[in-house]
């Protein structure tokens, strides 16, 4: 489990067809084999730490939902440990499980901040809400406004800065995590209206 508040701009190293490594001081000065970390919101374990370098298997469910195989080695990624009992909760609870890979269609620039909007793949709009919690490429972002398949955010300085948010560009991919309470309370309505 997540905040969704990256915690560092790590650098891949290297990827494979069936692995992935990171440069990332801050998410490696105390991880451990088995550890969880999110990369741009996947969550992924910790196989290998080599210095401020951790490794981590992919699955090709993993690379089938997401777009981590399109990572090349120097790459920025979005890098945040997984919570604790005592961490802040900051965003909202990201359980690092990518719902699907959307695009920035459109960023427009304001004097000290940033709105841009994505294009949701199809299904997964009925999980957004305007002024809802959203996890984008692992970072928590609040809902401004949702028409159709496209929502956007709003991005301050210390998020353009502090993630891959702010070098994305028109047509990039970027993984969405939806509220997973969403998800739970329309499975129970189905199985509510199933039995009646």
């Amino acid at each position: 489990m997540f905040t969704g508040i990256v915690e560092e701009l790590g650098e891949v190293v290297k990827a494979s067809e069936a692995f992935l490594a990171v440069r990332g001081p801050l998410v490696t000065s105390d991880a451990a084999l088995g550890d969880s970390i999110s990369v741009n919101g996947v969550c992924l374990t910790v196989v290998q730490v080599d210095g401020d370098v951790f490794t981590a298997d992919v699955m090709a469910e993993t690379y089938r939902r997401t777009a981590i195989g399109d990572l090349r080695e120097g790459d920025r990624v979005n890098l945040e440990r997984a919570a604790t009992l005592t961490t802040r909760l900051g965003g909202h609870l990201v359980q690092g499980h990518v719902d699907g890979v959307a695009h920035i269609v459109k960023r427009t620039p304001a004097a000290e901040w940033e709105e841009v909007t994505f294009r949701l793949p199809a299904g997964l709009a009925k999980y957004v809400v305007e002024k809802g919690s959203i996890t984008v490429d692992g970072t928590s972002l609040t809902v401004a406004w949702i028409e159709g398949d496209e929502f956007s955010v709003g991005l301050i300085p210390t998020t353009l800065e502090a993630t891959t948010l702010g070098r994305k560009q028109v047509g990039d991919p970027v993984h969405i995590e939806t509220d997973v309470v969403a998800k739970h309370v329309e499975k129970l309505l189905e199985a509510a209206g199933g039995t009646r």
